[in-house]
């Protein structure tokens, strides 16, 4: 999670991108749960990659590897040379077995993990591969090929970027192979050179399926992760903290609301997340996020994302707001 999440700006000029709050959890928690679920909570250490966030962002990361019943740890990659540079930056818990991933994506499934496989690499099929990292299959479901972005159609099994190693010092031998010997695609140094050599020699990947894959990579696909996380968790009923505070108000299921959140003479919902200490006021907020502790008043908004400390006075259909803003407008 080392990368500075330019296409989620302005949202992630002041935090980074993992951290964004999904139906109040961070991306990164919601995503470090789901692989904790699937492994039978046989976790011991989660390790985060990342830039220069600051102590405040580490302090939250090592919580919610605590939550999790897991020692947290912290690397850091300060330059982007990479998916295999990076996941190498954390070459000291690269033992055992091993899961690696990327921190924008959220998946759906109902499965656990079969430990006893050399690898696994996660897949969803999707309708136009030719934007994804695609794998080939046999007949066994043994992964025979990879390839970046086919022009034309030889898979729709893009993969999602999770992936389970039962041996990660194999792993990182092969990630030091690269660096070692200056391997690189597009000046990076790509973890699929690496699955390449572990394939040749005798590896045996396999795949895992998917139910539904949730990009968090802009604010438009953002909403929508939120819209179904909201859906999918808690029965699709509204989660609504105990200290929220509803005047007057109407809050269209599913939905979620932070604790100390005011809402007051407002419709909220359907699938919008309220954080904590958030003012809602006068207002009608449909499929959006608001962050903590901003101020909107005589709002109509859908499919927005608004960010910390942020006051808003006005009446534009779509907002894509970032922290410690204020607009405040009449016609």
């Amino acid at each position: 999670m080392a990368g500075m999440g330019k296409r989620m700006r302005p949202h992630t000029l002041t935090i980074p991108k993992p951290l964004i709050p999904i139906a109040g959890k961070p991306i990164v928690e919601r995503l470090a749960e789901d692989i904790v679920k699937i492994t039978r909570g046989n976790v011991d250490e989660i390790a985060f990659i990342i830039g220069e966030f600051g102590e405040e962002v580490e302090k939250e990361l090592l919580q919610i590897a605590e939550r999790l019943g897991a020692k947290g740890s912290i690397y850091y990659q300060y330059e982007p040379q990479g998916t295999a540079h990076a996941i190498l930056c954390a070459a000291n818990s690269l033992k055992g077995p091993v899961t690696v991933a990327f921190a924008d994506t959220l998946f759906s499934a109902d499965f656990e993990l079969d430990a006893s496989k050399d690898g696994i690499i996660w897949i969803h099929r999707v309708s136009d591969p030719s934007a994804f990292g695609v794998v080939v299959t046999d007949q066994n479901n043994l992964i025979t090929n990879f390839v970046e972005k086919p022009k034309e159609f030889i898979s729709n099994q893009a993969i999602i970027g999770i992936y389970y190693f039962k041996d990660g010092e194999n792993l990182r031998n092969e990630l030091q192979y690269l660096i070692d010997n200056d391997i690189r695609k597009g000046n990076e140094y790509q973890l699929t050179d690496a699955l390449f050599n572990m394939m040749n020699k005798g590896f045996r990947f396999s795949t895992g399926a998917v139910d539904e894959w949730l990009d968090c990579g802009n604010k438009n696909a953002t909403v929508y992760t939120n819209q179904r996380i909201l859906e999918l968790h808690n029965g699709g009923e509204n989660q609504i903290s105990e200290d929220a505070k509803v005047d007057s108000s109407i809050i269209v299921s599913p939905c979620f609301i932070g604790p100390g959140a005011i809402l007051n003479n407002s419709i909220v919902g359907p699938h919008v997340s309220i954080g904590a200490g958030t003012l809602v006021e006068h207002s009608i907020i449909t499929n959006s996020i608001v962050q903590s502790n901003s101020k909107l008043k005589n709002a109509n908004i859908d499919n927005s994302m608004i960010g910390n400390y942020v006051e808003y006075n006005g009446d534009i259909n779509e907002l894509s707001i970032g922290d410690y803003t204020t607009i405040s407008y009449s016609i």
